[in-house]
């Protein structure tokens, strides 16, 4: 049976981590976490944290890590987490190997959030939203439909969100994917000591709250590049239609 390979790609900051642990909880799925981090960390530095970690910890090249995802074996749908920026040391041609699907936020959060970890110097490129357009102009070139979902859409109600994501895959929902035990996961990253502390503690998807935004970050200097993005990719979102 050929696997089914769903290639998520999120924005940092957006609840990527827990939509990752809501797939590990499906009996037929294996899921890879930011296969592709090592080898967008060793040609860029974004001021991440644990940077030298993580480039030491996995493959640094592409081949062996799109053949560790095609090798996979026991389940049958292959699960990926991917960040929106690790497309920038990536082909294009990636995204015909899999199912890419897009998870987007709104994104003067994502700045916010960002911002909390990184400072305010940031780059419209590690919000993901410019990837994330890459990745909607190639689906549409291909005549493929994308399928673009809020993050505030899956909070609200995750049961109808990740029901919309497996009938557009080709599989059945699984009410297992809307819990998941606290913790860390044998599936993650060494990042996650810097970035996954909340997603830990949790045990499904929390109710949507609206974050407040600093003034500081509502006069950041890329907001109006992003938000010209983020409607961009709202456009295709489940029920914009």
């Amino acid at each position: 049976m050929t696997p089914i390979v769903i290639n998520m790609w999120s924005g940092p900051r957006n609840v990527s981590t827990a939509m990752m642990y809501s797939w590990r909880e499906r009996s037929d799925t294996v899921v890879f976490d930011e296969p592709f981090y090592g080898l967008y960390l060793q040609q860029f530095d974004p001021g991440h944290p644990g940077r030298d970690e993580t480039i030491a910890s996995m493959p640094l090249s592409y081949d062996e890590t799109i053949a560790a995802i095609n090798a996979a074996t026991g389940p049958p749908v292959r699960y990926i987490k991917n960040i929106g920026h690790h497309l920038d040391v990536l082909d294009h041609s990636v995204l015909d190997l899999f199912t890419n699907v897009l998870m987007i936020r709104e994104p003067d959060f994502v700045i916010a959030s960002l911002a909390r970890t990184m400072g305010l110097d940031i780059d419209i490129s590690i919000t993901g939203l410019r990837q994330q357009v890459e990745v909607l102009d190639h689906e549409l070139a291909a005549e493929r439909t994308p399928i673009v979902f809020d993050s505030r859409q899956l909070l609200h109600d995750p049961t109808a969100c990740l029901t919309s994501i497996c009938e557009h895959v080709g599989i059945e929902f699984d009410p297992g994917m809307l819990s998941w035990p606290p913790g860390p996961k044998p599936e993650d990253g060494v990042w996650a000591k810097y970035w996954y502390e909340n997603t830990h503690a949790s045990t499904a998807f929390g109710e949507y709250r609206r974050p407040h935004v600093p003034d500081e970050i509502l006069a950041h200097p890329i907001l109006s590049e992003a938000r010209a993005m983020y409607d961009r990719l709202a456009e295709h979102c489940f029920g914009s239609g």
